[in-house]
């Protein structure tokens, strides 16, 4: 079952504590690890003891065997976020493990074993940080009582150090290996028993690490989608419906099966209306022996296509409605005082509208996805981000049992939330079902872009009003887009509360009359996720907007906005906010929404890039920032002005605080990436549609920044903290874009108000 809003699939909080059992013989095989009396630890949401020959859990996440083997399982998939080092070195620096000795295994789709598997939303980390942490002292706790017991010292006496357990007093030491044995036998202790290592005694968390597949991406070994390669496959590209809820009428296939090397041709039933986020598209597809055949026959086929209701669709069009909607009274989301009076009262109203377009994902490693059906199970393998969701969607499609279909997780070449929709994976599941053998579907770059689910196109219109000692006194913001329950649902004309909580009904500065209101808009083509999702239309608007009062008021940026912030102090809108204000599946209790961590990040950006510093002619600099995934993030941009005209990015600045950093490593990756990410959305990239399909087919349409349009250099200022850690993959996005406004502002001397802009 899809639930109403998959792109908030936030964890949800389990009351059961954090477990390990002793399993069977046969439950410890079934699920792929390995015999010979080895130590396994599991942390689970549900599972119960059972009689076996003294192994830990099979739902497990450490496995230490007798030879010493420390095998850490990776349970979320691996984009370049580093996710398949960042929670296994939890575990590590826990257990005392030497690191360089750990091996890491991908872990297969399985909710029942390994909980939450979804990679996106940044919370990776934040969900399982402390679940790692009780998993690597547990086994600890009991490979040091086993030594001790055989030792007949004190378990205090005892260290566990670079894969051993040694007793300081006699110099005597087991390895992990010669101890595993004794340690399966002993009973699980009490949690209170087992104490977790203060943060100074970390070896690895906190600090740089680099990741464990590096040397396999820069060698060319690393294993991505494409790459899986099955005795008898057979590739498969689709001619997919052009238009959203397209249909085919009739076809013809003689020329497409005589091209040399296809073999078969097979339609694929497309949901129509809705088009749902888990299901295909309508298509043909060919199937042939290699690549080229099936690309070859896909363009010799002939098809008449009912293209649908959005067969005149326009996005162009819809913007400008869009637009003006927001001149209208909408649906009041968030209100404080009374907007009306402020207006009533003003000396100075500034009003603007934000446009943006639709974006797509264009990651590098276009969709593929491989499927075998044998013996009535499917085993498939994917870059999937979400492989429970993918298996439960081809359970769907196909009906065959959860059990009988397994997801093996290959390497990702970027994501951004594309590729936890399972659609390609529910199309190569339903071809190697239908023909019988090994199949993998192959999406091209044009298939990527004209078949997305895109990040929506926006319009927002803001409101400030200005008293008479030009003080902010009024902001008025209306946001409307279509929204990403509507693919779901056609019915869904308005942003979900969902969507609102990221960067707008939670805009926390102290203005004392606030309204925030939404308007109708329809989706005509598929509407997803995408990195930091409508944070990054709002940010844009917001901290544009943000900068131009503070002109208006005759203040510097950077001190508007630490004055625009409450006193030290934790906010919570109780009484302002309409629906329900998510927090990213968090409670804010456990996570507060707190200005002095905003403005910790504002003072620090400032100081690290030398804000308010003279500069040299033809320099400029701009400010946002924005929270977002729970974390706070203050940018600066510097532009410059050569004398050819052209504009340069020498620098960007990024302060973070993301609570404990767990790997600083990939930390500054993260915001490094999400820079560039950024300033593709501010400058260069669109998804516009004509005629319901897609204008764009590949990078000379839909542009990514090139390297001389990049920043030049990146610094990434990671404030230490010991809170509860927080995501980076994402909040680096959104402060991007109206930073980079901001400073094409002062340079140029215009104001933006629509992505993307060039800065020429």
């Amino acid at each position: 079952m899809i639930p109403k809003f998959p792109f908030l699939r936030f964890p949800k909080k389990d009351s059961s504590t954090t477990r390990i059992y002793k399993s069977s013989r046969r439950d410890f095989l079934k699920l792929g690890a390995l015999a010979g009396g080895g130590l396994m630890l599991g942390v689970t949401f549900q599972c119960s003891t059972k009689d076996g020959e003294g192994m830990f859990s099979p739902n497990a996440y450490l496995r230490i065997d007798p030879d010493g083997t420390v095998t850490i399982i990776a349970h979320r998939s691996e984009m370049g976020q580093g996710i398949r080092t960042s929670l296994p070195m939890i575990v590590a620096d826990e257990l005392g493990a030497d690191w360089s000795e750990v091996k890491i295994e991908q872990a297969v789709g399985d909710e029942d074993t390994y909980g939450n598997q979804n990679t996106d939303g940044s919370f990776s980390v934040r969900m399982f940080y402390e679940p790692m942490r009780q998993a690597g002292a547990t086994a600890r706790y009991l490979l040091i009582q086993a030594a001790a017991a055989e030792w007949g010292v004190e378990a205090s006496e005892c260290v566990a150090e670079n894969g051993r357990i040694s007793h300081a007093g006699s110099g005597r030491s087991f390895g992990f290996g010669e101890i595993a044995s004794k340690a399966q036998a002993l009973p699980l202790p009490d949690p209170s028993q087992v104490s977790l290592k203060d943060f100074s005694a970390y070896k690895l968390v906190g600090k740089d690490t680099p990741i464990v597949d590096l040397h396999d991406f820069v060698t060319g070994k690393a294993v991505f989608g494409a790459d899986v390669d099955l005795p008898g496959m057979k590739i498969a590209v689709i001619a997919r419906s052009p238009v959203v809820g397209a249909k085919i009428l009739s076809y013809n296939d003689e020329k497409a099966l005589a091209v040399p090397g296809v073999r078969q041709v097979v339609k694929i039933a497309g949901s129509g209306i809705p088009p749902g986020l888990n299901k295909p598209l309508e298509g043909l597809a060919v199937i042939a022996d290699h690549t080229w055949a099936a690309i070859q026959g896909r363009k010799a086929l002939e098809i008449e296509w009912d293209m649908g209701p959005n067969a005149n669709y326009d996005s162009r069009q819809q913007l400008e409605e869009m637009k003006a909607s927001t001149q209208n009274d909408g649906m009041v989301r968030r209100e404080r005082g009374d907007f009306q009076s402020a207006l009533a009262q003003a000396s100075q109203v500034i009003d603007r509208v934000y446009e943006a377009p639709f974006y797509a994902h264009a990651t590098i490693e276009p969709p593929a996805a491989i499927a075998r059906w044998e013996g009535g199970k499917f085993d498939i393998w994917a870059p999937t981000q979400h492989p429970q969701w993918a298996r439960e969607s081809v359970a769907e499609a196909t009906g065959i049992s959860l059990a009988d279909i397994t997801v093996n997780v290959t390497l990702l070449g970027g994501a951004f939330g594309r590729k936890s929709k399972p659609d390609f994976l529910v199309e190569a599941a339903l071809l190697a079902k239908e023909t019988g053998m090994p199949i993998r579907v192959q999406w091209t770059r044009e298939d990527d872009l004209h078949h997305d689910f895109f990040h929506s196109h926006s319009a927002q219109r803001i409101r400030v009003t200005l008293d008479g000692n030009r003080r902010l006194t009024g902001w008025n913001h209306h946001t409307v887009f279509p929204a990403i329950g509507a693919t779901s649902n056609t019915e869904e004309l308005h942003p979900s509360d969902g969507e609102l909580g990221l960067g707008c009904i939670d805009y926390p500065f102290q203005v004392p009359h606030i309204r925030i209101e939404t308007h109708e808009s329809k989706a005509h083509t598929r509407i997803g996720w995408m990195r930091s999702v409508s944070n990054i239309h709002h940010a844009f608007a917001i901290c544009s907007m943000m900068d131009e009062v503070a002109e208006a008021c005759g203040k510097d940026p950077v001190a508007f906005n630490l004055e625009m912030l409450a006193d030290d102090g934790k906010l919570n809108f109780e009484g302002e906010i309409k629906g329900d204000f998510g927090n990213y599946g968090e409670s804010l209790d456990d996570f507060p929404w707190e200005t002095a961590r905003l403005k910790g990040v504002i003072r620090r950006v400032a100081e690290e890039s030398g804000w308010g510093k003279s500069l040299p002619a033809g320099t400029a600099m701009g400010f946002a920032v924005h929270k977002s995934f729970l974390t706070y993030v203050a940018c600066v941009v510097e532009l410059r002005r050569g004398s050819d005209g052209k504009i340069t990015i020498p620098v960007v600045h990024y302060a973070v605080d993301c609570g404990i950093a767990v790997n600083t490593d990939r930390v500054r990756s993260q915001f490094e990436g999400g820079a560039i990410f950024g300033t593709s959305i501010a400058n260069t990239s669109a998804i516009t549609l004509k005629n319901g399909q897609v204008e764009q087919n590949n990078f000379d349409g839909y542009q990514l920044v090139r390297m001389p349009e990049s920043p030049q250099k990146i610094h990434v200022h990671i404030i230490e903290s010991s809170r509860k850690p927080t995501g980076v993959g994402e909040p680096p996005v959104p402060p991007l874009a109206p930073a980079l406004a901001n400073a094409y502002y002062k340079l140029s001397g215009k104001r933006v108000y629509q992505l993307p802009f060039r800065l020429g």
